[in-house]
């Protein structure tokens, strides 16, 4: 259905005369019948019936009219939903309780005005997918793994070095230490459910491996983080990673233990990845904030990734 014949429509319904229709949407008092003609031609109904005082709704006319005008704020959500800067900035952060989150929110609280549209993609190839297709505007991603460089078109910065915990039971065997090395967990046995072979994260953590001879069991389904805490809890032989910066809520009587590495600290390197092209203005906003919060990085003490190291 043409908008426009719509929109003269509910303009010459409201004004209740053809020639006040033709002022208001700047177009002649002929331009206005003719589309008033080709809408009734469309329905096969007349809209309109001629009077001495303008034009009157017919029946039809006052039935057609609530949904012309939901015809028109459909097409207006619909232009909004992709015009820069009139749509909400659509942003992927990988999990709800993770890093990521606590970043959006940061700039949430600092810019209220500024729609979003947070979304959990899974890897960064569906991520950086996203991003070329104008399906999201960023992404936050672990990028810098060997055979999987990002496209030219995308662009990404370094916002995050995430320490490492190693969250452990009341009853492990490190669970009353203050710290722990990474050669001290040498012989642990890590359970991380969530590592998908082939993603960012299982790359990071397969290059944990080999620096430091750990001992990470990725076996069984993954039920959540919620399902991970109570078996950490309940069995003395597992410990789990998890980030510094993830947020973590358990019942009283778990009794888990944070217990922050050393020796050195790993870090898991976030980075912000965008296309170059797009021009939305809260993108730019959103990058001015990460800048200015980000925690500056200090490499002596860390470990992270050979290709995540910035040259």
């Amino acid at each position: 259905m043409d908008l426009d014949t719509v929109r003269t429509f509910v303009a010459a319904a409201d004004a209740g005369q053809f020639q006040e229709a033709a002022a208001e949407l700047a177009v002649t008092q002929q331009a206005v019948s003719k589309r008033i003609a080709a809408l009734e031609r469309k329905l096969g109904v007349r809209l309109f019936t001629r009077t001495p005082r303008g034009a009157e709704l017919t029946i039809d006319g006052q039935a057609f009219l609530p949904h012309a005008r939901e015809l028109l704020r459909v097409a207006e959500r619909a232009v909004a939903s992709v015009r820069t800067g009139t749509r909400a900035l659509r942003v992927d952060i990988i999990a709800s309780r993770g890093a990521a989150s606590g970043l959006m929110r940061g700039f949430h609280r600092a810019h209220p005005e500024i729609e979003l549209d947070v979304v959990m993609l899974f890897d960064i190839e569906t991520a950086v997918a996203a991003i070329r297709s104008g399906t999201i505007d960023a992404s936050f991603r672990a990028v810098g793994v060997p055979g999987r460089p990002l496209p030219e078109d995308i662009e990404s910065v370094r916002v995050l070095d995430e320490p490492l915990q190693l969250l452990t039971g009341p009853a492990h065997a490190l669970a009353g230490a203050r710290s722990v090395t990474l050669a001290q967990l040498a012989g642990h046995r890590i359970w991380m459910p969530g590592i998908v072979p082939g993603t960012e994260w299982a790359a990071y953590y397969d290059d944990l491996v080999a620096a430091f001879g750990l001992t990470i069991e990725a076996t069984g389904p993954n039920f959540g983080s919620d399902a991970l805490l109570d078996t950490i809890a309940d069995t003395p032989a597992l410990a789990t990673f998890m980030g510094g910066h993830t947020r973590l809520v358990w019942p009283a009587d778990h009794g888990l233990r944070r217990i922050p590495v050393t020796g050195p600290m790993p870090v898991y390197p976030h980075s912000l990845l965008w296309h170059r092209d797009n021009p939305h203005p809260a993108l730019a906003t959103l990058r001015a904030h990460l800048a200015t919060t980000a925690a500056g990085r200090d490499t002596d003490g860390i470990w992270a990734p050979p290709w995540a190291i910035p040259h």
